[in-house]
């Protein structure tokens, strides 16, 4: 049980990075207007929105994004990376204590 738990932990430890190669990318896309991605780089990043976006997209819904001036900062994503690194946390505290 506790190996299920630490490959569950694992997971969403890959899945975190995944999250943060979508901020950059989304970042970089909000910073500067013009870019256009290329061919591969879009291809490259697809699986990055694929993977996330089943979960960013109804959180979005949820939580608005808040305003600071001519900026709107996505709180949903931060309550994910939230909640993912909690959710490994108590995964790897369990997986330890048994």
């Amino acid at each position: 049980m506790a190996t299920t738990l630490s490959l569950i932990a694992l997971l969403l430890r890959v899945y975190w990075f995944v999250l943060l190669a979508r901020v950059i990318v989304e970042m970089i896309r909000s910073f500067s207007r013009q870019w256009r991605p290329s061919r591969r780089f879009a291809l490259l990043f697809e699986p990055v929105f694929v993977l996330t976006d089943f979960v960013v997209k109804p959180l979005r819904r949820l939580i608005p994004p808040l305003r600071l001036g001519g900026v709107a900062l996505d709180m949903s994503i931060l309550v994910l990376f939230l909640g993912v690194w909690l959710l490994q946390g108590i995964l790897l505290s369990l997986a330890g204590s048994m």
